[in-house]
């Protein structure tokens, strides 16, 4: 197996400074574990979105091989934690290994276990995968990042956790997505007002979408 299969650019480049900041980031423990937030069932629709004030769950997606993936906004892979760097580690399969990182909750090196087999689902862009859930081999799950919704401590974040924000009517909005030509609809987000969306493009290839609630979608720059 070769450890080039896509760890590579500013994918190795990141990792050789992350073997040499190991130690230094194994002296801090600031671990904030994501609470597991279940998702409302929506049949058909395929899309998964917390209640108002817990975390967004993104819709599941299913693993695809380490050296299939490609730039998205969405998507997963699973295998065996290989090595431990901070808050990136790298997992790797039959096919090849990839480099994950983590952000702030995985600071510290403490929310994987090296040997674990684990699924992670995210963006991948420039050789990364961006990590937003890890799924165990138990099946519990890490949510990470920023919950969806307003910012806390504003009036719409007071609104939103009694229940009086704006609710996104999620099948109209799957809909709309594909009545304006796109399929793979993949929910990673969510905003004050609107959803963030990974979708199929008509000609095959991965778009980003912003979704308002009222139905209106922008385009966001591709990966």
């Amino acid at each position: 197996m070769s450890d080039d299969t896509i760890i590579e650019g500013p994918a190795r480049e990141q990792l050789e400074r992350a073997r040499g900041s190991a130690r230094f980031h194994s002296k801090r423990r600031g671990l904030f574990i994501g609470a597991i937030a279940a998702p409302l069932a929506l049949g058909a629709v395929g899309l998964s979105l917390a209640q108002p004030g817990q975390a967004v769950v993104p819709t599941p997606v299913t693993p695809t091989a380490i050296s299939a993936l490609a730039p998205s906004g969405a998507v997963a892979a699973r295998g065996e934690v290989a090595e431990i760097f901070g808050n990136k580690f790298v997992i790797q399969d039959g096919t090849g290994r990839a480099l994950v990182e983590t952000g702030r909750q995985g600071e510290g090196g403490g929310l994987v276990t090296k040997g674990e087999t684990i699924t992670v689902q995210g963006r991948f862009e420039k050789g990364f995968l961006h990590a937003s859930l890890i799924t165990r081999a138990d099946g519990k799950q890490v949510v990470l990042g920023r919950p969806g919704g307003p910012p806390a401590g504003s009036a719409d974040w007071a609104k939103d956790k009694l229940g009086l924000g704006p609710q996104p009517d999620l099948p109209a909005l799957k809909a709309a997505v594909e009545k304006a030509g796109y399929s793979d609809v993949r929910v990673t987000g969510r905003g004050p007002r609107h959803l963030e969306v990974a979708a199929k493009g008509a000609d095959g290839g991965e778009r980003l979408l912003h979704v308002d609630f009222d139905g209106r979608i922008r385009e966001r720059p591709l990966l």
